[in-house]
């Protein structure tokens, strides 16, 4: 375990650079996702636990890690002789991580994290709550990226799309219905950053994380645009690769006849920076806190459920019909 011990006094040794008391690894990717593809595990690379859910905090005479009852015997096996102590949440005598803070934090200290990878609502707790002690938020560095060396790049996988005759509606239809959900609620922007939402918004679909058949990316819809945020190599293969009644078009150009422009994958924080005397509909627990503190105080926020949580949640006839065969299958 001496090599968690050389990558937690790296760290340390980053934080006190800049200032930081404390710095938290989430498990999490610039999306919100359950799950987290082989880039994003900063917090199994950082403790050496590798269950899917749990939060480092590295302060500079301790490390932390909160688990849930899943994982407190493989957390136990796996932070042996590391010098990260594990924190059985929901546990009596235990902390939460907040309150750890509150008890941690020193009169005008620094929390750090890369805000790309905390949700808005998350992000804007902490701050409040830092706030009564004097205390402020760095969220602009990924502390832990700099130390992983080897780190694997961003997941790449090609994209296709799922036919109507799977889907039951199109793009288009389910575009339609988003923008006069945003009319109701007076929104002229509407921010989505969650890959299931955007995946069942425009019918395609990857393999960017395991086992969740998604793209990584970010939508950005207004009543006459919608922007994707992709890397756009995962665009240029057949857009129906298993249909072999379907012409060979692109997921490109099936994006381009649904009336999608593709921007690069990061764009969206200078496009979300840039918006100005607008109405932006958002979710803040399923954004992240990096693309939300980009807002300009010009602009509303307007903080809703996605409206495509909702939409995706009834079925229609096609996807039960569906739902029957896969389930005899």
């Amino acid at each position: 375990m001496n090599v968690i011990r050389d990558r937690l006094d790296a760290l340390r040794k980053l934080m006190k650079e800049r200032g930081m008391d404390a710095y938290m690894i989430p498990t999490a990717d610039f999306h919100e996702s359950e799950y987290v593809g082989e880039h994003f595990k900063c917090r199994e690379y950082m403790t050496g636990f590798t269950g899917s859910a749990g939060t480092a905090l590295i302060t500079m005479d301790e490390a932390c890690l909160w688990v849930d009852g899943r994982y407190y015997v493989q957390a136990a096996a796996q932070l042996k002789d590391s010098t990260v102590t594990m924190m059985k949440m929901g546990q009596e005598g235990v902390p939460s991580l907040r309150a750890y803070l509150e008890d941690k934090m020193p009169e005008g200290g620094c929390l750090g994290f890369d805000g790309r990878v905390v949700n808005a609502a998350e992000g804007l707790a902490l701050e409040e709550m830092l706030r009564e002690r004097g205390a402020r938020i760095s969220y602009g560095e990924d502390l832990a990226g700099m130390i992983w060396q080897e780190r694997p790049e961003l997941s790449a996988e090609p994209a296709w799309v799922l036919d109507e005759r799977y889907a039951g509606k199109s793009a288009l239809d389910k575009i339609a219905d988003v923008r006069e959900a945003m009319e109701k609620v007076h929104a002229s922007v509407h921010v989505l950053t969650s890959l299931d939402d955007i995946a069942w918004l425009l019918n395609i679909r990857g393999n960017d994380i395991l086992y969740n058949p998604v793209v990584l990316s970010y939508a950005l819809v207004t009543m006459d645009q919608l922007y994707l945020f992709v890397n756009s190599s995962v665009l240029e293969g057949k857009a129906y690769p298993y249909l072999e009644d379907e012409k060979g078009i692109s997921v490109r150009e099936y994006l381009e006849r649904t009336g999608v422009t593709v921007m690069p994958y990061d764009g969206v924080y200078d496009m979300v920076e840039g918006l100005k005397n607008e109405k932006v509909l958002l979710e803040k627990c399923r954004i992240n806190y990096a693309v939300y503190r980009l807002i300009d105080g010009s602009n509303k926020v307007i903080d809703r459920m996605n409206p495509t949580a909702s939409m995706k949640a009834v079925k229609n006839d096609v996807e039960i019909e569906n739902e029957k065969r896969a389930h005899i299958k």
